[in-house]
């Protein structure tokens, strides 16, 4: 009998709420300070966690949430950075189902 696998969960920072590492995206400061969108799950640094969720993250633009996270001043182009990309990867997930999955 085969196992099923574990899913890893991670906290939504925007939502307060767990949900499958695969469904959220990774956002990063490294050492120097810098912040970017983590595409791979893997850069080295800080990571948080946000949900597909485009409202979460213009309402996240507004109060400046990800800055207090991160401690540090985000752009206004960062955020609608992550906006573009949330939406892209909800659109994604909408479309084809479950993102990553295997056939």
């Amino acid at each position: 009998m085969v196992k099923p696998r574990k899913v890893p969960m991670r906290k939504d920072v925007l939502t307060n709420e767990m949900a499958p590492k695969r469904l959220l995206v990774r956002i990063v400061r490294n050492k120097e300070g810098e912040v970017s969108l983590d595409e791979t799950g893997k850069k080295p640094g800080r990571g948080a966690y946000v949900g597909l969720d485009p409202k979460a993250v213009q309402v996240a633009a507004k109060k400046h949430t990800l800055d207090k996270i991160f401690q540090c001043e985000l752009s206004d182009e960062f955020y609608e950075e992550l906006y573009k990309y949330v939406e892209h990867q909800k659109a994604r997930l909408d479309l084809f189902g479950e993102l990553g999955k295997k056939h």
